[in-house]
């Protein structure tokens, strides 16, 4: 059964299991986060965090207090101590900064995404495979400033591997997956090495920057659709770029030109 969680601050967590953190990682209420910059930005960004535990309280404090004092005294009343093995048992791979949470998955219309107002744009992935690519997506899209970043296929874009792979910043913009992607008025741009240099065109506002997966590249009803395609130039004899990268190339090109 492990021992009971002992609160560390003066409110403390409600006490949680080992169960409790692996049961979470199939409810698609709850968001499972690993890791101590996980933890930070979801509390920086407003998630409804449910509970915290860490086998070294002392050690993730410090932490707190050395890289995000906005944060600590939040932390210091969700945290809850737990012992070693319980920790162990309660994720399929303990992150090595000794700290997880429960948060509750926040709602994300993709209709409502599609339909906000302004000149963001929204970032669509087609079927991607790679969960730790998935986050690192919503890392820079948050960092960028888009309007949110939808999904498609079987991925769950919150399981806890893209979770770290953002490092929690799913909740600063929306993610959600759809079962297919309606434009709803969006110029939708597609990102293919067929698509014309991307430096030598302006991106329309409001777009839809839609990515393929790493196997198999966007759909084609998909790049049929698209009002534009862009492509990355790269070096003869480079094949590709990582997802995150290329998204990362694109958010951020608007108004690039060689040389500039």
């Amino acid at each position: 059964m492990g021992s009971r969680p002992v609160p560390v601050g003066q409110t403390g967590a409600v006490p949680e299991s080992a169960d409790r953190f692996r049961r979470a990682r199939a409810d698609p209420t709850l968001a499972v986060l690993e890791g101590f910059h996980t933890v930070k930005h979801a509390l920086r960004f407003g998630a409804d965090i449910l509970a915290a535990i860490t086998p070294d309280p002392a050690t993730v404090l410090a932490l707190a207090a050395d890289l995000a004092p906005d944060i600590t005294p939040a932390l210091t009343d969700l945290l809850c101590r737990v012992d070693v093995d319980e920790f162990i048992r309660s994720a399929p791979s303990p992150p090595p900064t000794p700290l997880l949470a429960l948060a509750g998955r926040p709602a994300a219309d993709p209709a409502a995404i599609l339909s906000a107002g302004g000149p963001r744009p929204v970032v669509f992935l087609d079927r991607p495979n790679h969960l730790g690519n998935l986050g690192a997506v919503v890392r820079v899209a948050a960092a960028a400033g888009a309007a949110g970043v939808l999904t498609s296929g079987e991925r769950d874009p919150w399981h806890p591997t893209a979770l770290r792979g953002s490092a929690g910043l799913h909740f600063a913009l929306p993610v959600a997956r759809v079962a297919r992607l309606d434009p709803a008025g969006r110029p939708l741009v597609a990102v293919d090495p067929t698509g014309a240099p991307l430096w030598e065109v302006a991106l329309p506002p409001r777009a839809i920057l839609a990515f393929g997966g790493e196997r198999h590249g966007l759909d084609q009803g998909l790049l049929a659709a698209a009002r534009l395609r862009v492509g990355i130039p790269m070096r003869p004899g480079v094949s590709s770029l990582n997802l995150a990268t290329a998204v990362a190339v694109v958010l951020y090109a608007p108004g690039r030109r060689p040389g500039a």
